[in-house]
């Protein structure tokens, strides 16, 4: 069996693109053989700055023949129909064979296909992959019309066996397939042949070429951790920067610098931001945990020991750092000034056309964050100061040169102005969690501001109908509700959304909303009578606006808001808000080990706006549900609620109005009714106590009993009476679990 070597010989291929261009070209190669008759035993893909390259082994040599039948028309069919059939299997009529069915004769085409040897596949599938290679961006060079991501300059492509090495007949734009590549692009002495991967491997180590880019990264890192070890240092880890850099070297050279004094006093994260983004160095820190110097790759071994290439690198990593510090000095200035200049500037920052400007969505998150400070176990006004300079550093140069420095700049701020810790580092946090493995804020103020911020942006998006659809989320609003979920579950928060922050949220965006329109309202007009609701002066305005904007909100909104009752429809808009959130509470709960309809079952129950109480009762039930009782007393929940069902809908009644333990025949239904009444009076105090834990234990003892009575009893008696009694026990059954979860969606 064959082996087969290709090569894409390029100029350089941007990192980013690396790892999915092998990925692509290693599935695309391999389906396109299999797809054509042919098998193989393994296949690898590899990468260099300069080359994308395959290696399949044990590759059949050639395709086995097929014989195809394919049952085409009947025999009296129109001619079109006849015609039709004879193009798409490429026959004559006198080909065609006649065979008897059901309807009468039809014409049945026999198509054999002869076996293709593996060269011809081989250029044909290569081709294909190479003219339409799918890369996030391709350029057309010359006179061609081959299109890729940097000029392609060879095409190697062998076929090796016992016989030797073989090129595979191919041409592609004008380049001509070889066994001819070529290494290092100072270092290699020019173009060499190869007969096979093993060789390939070998002779391009030679020419100065690690072909294997996770080789590539271990040779970096060992590097850069012996240099700085040597320093008396420790790199910083940094995996992204890792597969970057070993996505730009072909022979990777390990050089350690010193940063310079004069910029050691910047923040170390502006440090390694700096040097990441424009140089590609990884930080190194000292013993003390300041970072104080830099590791760079070079693509060359120097003859100097890098000392020159050094020497460049400092140079321009100085006049970058120069930079930096202008930003960061002119920063502190403002900070120290109270911010007062970036939160006007604020007020010129389009957060969305629809939601007002940032200084609009700071004053609705301030607003809101105060409301929850007392649910997370912060200080109101803290968290409204925090709130009202989270976002301040927005306008700093800092974060404008690096936005991924955005709330981390915050906090430094926040701490120069002389503000409390607290306030700080709520800057810094309030955007956390950012995705599903990034920590979760814990100090209160930050929880806070962090939930403040995520639900004005839940509710904003919500109050102008921008939800997410199918894969589309262009306002990162899943990412948002998850960072809801993460915040109440991990602080412990007891918070109904629905009726609380959404709500108050709710509120305050369609009041920026109506803003934005133009549409105003005196503020006494129907005061008096929310002050007889309970709502404060500062809430007045928000709800007489809407009240007072339906017909222009309805315009907006496209549904019929003019004649629902403003709370009604916060509420509505509230619940659609609420499913959106349980559907992400679903995905997250699934990766925690809880089954969709052990989540289910407690979603039908109240207070499933209380995430806390949500999940604290779905943890109890999926822990019962995986004990022998558990599985059980759902049999026997089933079996009572299916008889009932059955029974209600033939009798036309409903049997809810209490079993009567007189009418019991025997011992097992005797103590059934005992065992309902010891658990019933388990489960209230346990569920008044939310300890489900407790009332689902006591909801599992029933197992038992409940078994003894299916055995034992008949509940569909010939006595009316006996028969009535029993359903109303059954009903009873139903009432106890239900309270407890709706056993009815759990499956099994």
């Amino acid at each position: 069996m064959p082996d087969l070597l290709i090569e894409l010989f390029s100029e350089e291929i941007p990192a980013r693109m690396q790892a999915r261009a092998r990925e692509d070209l290693k599935k695309l190669v391999t389906d396109g053989l299999v797809e054509a008759g042919l098998t193989y035993a393994s296949a690898g893909a590899f990468s260099t700055p300069r080359r994308l390259v395959l290696s399949v082994e044990g590759l059949t040599a050639e395709s086995r023949p097929v014989r195809e039948e394919r049952k085409g028309p009947a025999v009296t069919a129109p001619a079109a129909a006849v015609e039709g059939f004879l193009r798409s299997t490429g026959l004559v009529l006198e080909q065609l064979e006649r065979r008897a069915d059901k309807k009468g004769e039809v014409y049945f085409a026999v198509v054999e296909k002869l076996g293709r040897t593996a060269p011809e596949i081989v250029a044909e599938v290569l081709e294909g992959v190479i003219r339409n290679f799918p890369w996030p961006k391709s350029m057309r060079w010359g006179s061609g019309t081959l299109r890729w991501v940097r000029p392609l300059q060879r095409i190697l492509c062998l076929l090796s066996d016992e016989a030797g090495a073989h090129v595979v007949p191919l041409e592609v734009d004008g380049i001509v397939a070889g066994n001819v590549t070529e290494g290092h692009r100072f270092m290699g002495a020019g173009p060499f042949p190869v007969h096979g991967f093993d060789d390939y491997v070998v002779k391009l180590k030679r020419a100065f070429v690690v072909l294997d880019s996770a080789e590539r990264e271990a040779a970096i890192w060992q590097g850069a951790e012996n240099a700085a070890f040597a320093a008396g240092m420790e790199v910083v880890p940094d995996a992204g920067l890792l597969a970057e850099v070993a996505g730009l070297v072909e022979w990777p050279v390990v050089l350690i610098g010193r940063i310079a004094p004069a910029f050691l006093d910047l923040p170390p994260e502006v440090l390694q931001t700096s040097m990441k983004e424009h140089q590609k160095f990884f930080s190194v820190r000292a013993k003390s945990g300041r970072i104080e110097g830099f590791v760079t790759v070079a693509n060359i071994d120097a003859a100097d020991g890098g000392a020159t290439i050094l020497q460049g690198n400092q140079k321009v990593l100085s006049a970058r750092l120069s930079d930096a510090k202008f930003f960061w000095e002119n920063d502190l200035r403002v900070a120290r000034a109270g911010m007062g200049e970036w939160l006007d500037g604020l007020k010129a920052v389009t957060f969305h056309g629809k939601l007002g400007s940032q200084a609009e969505r700071v004053e609705r998150i301030a607003a809101l964050a105060r409301e929850i400070a007392p649910m997370v176990g912060a200080d109101p006004a803290l968290a409204e100061q925090a709130a009202r300079v989270a976002k301040a550093d927005l306008r700093s140069a800092m974060v404008g040169e690096f936005p991924e420095l955005q709330g981390l700049m915050g906090m430094y701020y926040a701490r120069a102005a002389g503000m409390p810790e607290a306030v700080a580092l709520a800057a810094r946090d309030h955007y956390s969690p950012l995705g599903p493995s990034d920590a979760v804020p814990t100090e209160p103020v930050s929880v806070a501001v962090a939930l403040a911020d995520k639900i004005d942006t839940l509710t904003g998006f919500w109050a102008i109908d921008e939800k997410p659809t199918g894969s589309k989320d262009p306002f990162a609003l899943r990412r948002a509700a998850l960072g809801v979920i993460r915040l109440v579950l991990a602080s412990h928060t007891r918070i109904s959304l629905i009726t609380g922050a959404f709500v108050k949220a709710g509120r305050l965006s369609m009041a920026s909303l109506l803003s934005t329109q133009g549409i105003g309202l005196a503020d006494d007009l129907g005061l008096a009578q929310l002050k007889q609701m309970g709502i404060s002066v500062d809430e007045a305005r928000p709800i007489l606006l809407i009240k007072a904007s339906m017909a222009a909100a309805n315009a907006l909104k496209g549904s019929s808001l003019d004649k629902v009752p403003p709370l009604e429809w916060e509420l509505s808009r509230g619940a659609d808000l609420l499913a959106f959130l349980h559907d992400r509470l679903k995905v997250f709960l699934r990766d925690q080990g809880i089954r969709h309809d052990i989540i289910d079952a407690c979603l039908a129950m109240p207070g499933n706006d209380d995430l806390t109480l949500l999940v604290k009762r779905a943890e109890a039930l999926a822990a019962v549900m995986k004990t022998e009782d558990g599985a059980n007393l759902l049999q026997g929940y089933k079996r009572a609620n299916n008889i009932l069902t059955q029974a209600e809908a033939k009798d036309g009644v409903e049997y809810s109005y209490g079993a009567d333990v007189k009418f019991a025949e025997g011992p097992e239904e005797k103590a059934l009714f005992a065992a309902l009444d010891a658990a019933e009076a388990k489960i209230g105090p346990a569920m008044a106590a939310e300890d489900f834990a407790a009332a689902m234990a006591a909801m599992a003892a029933l197992r038992g009993p409940l078994d003894a009575f299916f055995t034992a009893v008949q509940v569909n008696a010939d006595s009316a009476i006996i028969r009535r009694n029993r359903l109303n026990l059954l009903s009873r059954i139903r009432t106890i679990c239900s309270g407890v979860a709706d056993l009815s969606r759990i499956e099994g």
